[in-house]
């Protein structure tokens, strides 16, 4: 029986630097690209079309909109703290009506996606293994979640200064 297939992604990790605006629109084509590879790859490994498909927005909305634009990184650089951030307070404040499940959804996805670019030596199994760690906080991004949706008055930047956007 032969391996799935899927198509290889060719950057380097220079690719998803940038500091000008052509640098940023390119960096974005590149993650469509990279995005297109994902989706394949849990096609590949037997994803159902649907799943694969909710997972790759899912990873979109983390690199594009969370990654990128707003904390300005490079995709394939993972720092410490990153997902962390985009849980337990990027998401929760940049989403209309933030649910525990959607986000569950979402850290799903960046393990998967984090998963993938370690099979494509993007990262390394260490970084791999703590943004995996991140992304299973799921009890405290509850009590982050519930403490937001609980916010009245001033309480906003108290509770904003337990887990920065900016570190």
């Amino acid at each position: 029986m032969m391996e799935p297939t899927f198509p290889e992604v060719e950057f380097e990790h220079e690719d998803f630097d940038f500091d000008t605006m052509d640098q940023e629109l390119r960096v974005n084509e590149r993650c469509q690209s990279l995005l297109e590879s994902f989706y394949h790859y849990l096609l590949a490994r037997g994803d159902d079309p649907q799943a694969a498909s909710d997972l790759a927005y899912c990873a979109d909305h983390y690199l594009r909109d969370y990654l990128i634009d707003f904390g300005r990184q490079n995709v394939v650089r993972p720092v410490p703290g990153v997902v962390r951030r985009f849980a337990a307070t990027w998401f929760i404040t940049r989403t209309l009506e933030p649910e525990m499940v959607v986000l569950e959804r979402h850290l799903k996805a960046i393990c998967e996606l984090y998963g993938f670019l370690r099979q494509q030596h993007f990262i390394s199994r260490e970084e791999l293994a703590w943004l995996e760690e991140e992304a299973s906080r799921t009890e405290y991004y509850r009590h982050r979640l519930e403490s937001f949706l609980a916010l009245r008055g001033d309480g906003y930047e108290e509770w904003e200064a337990e887990c920065p956007l900016k570190e």
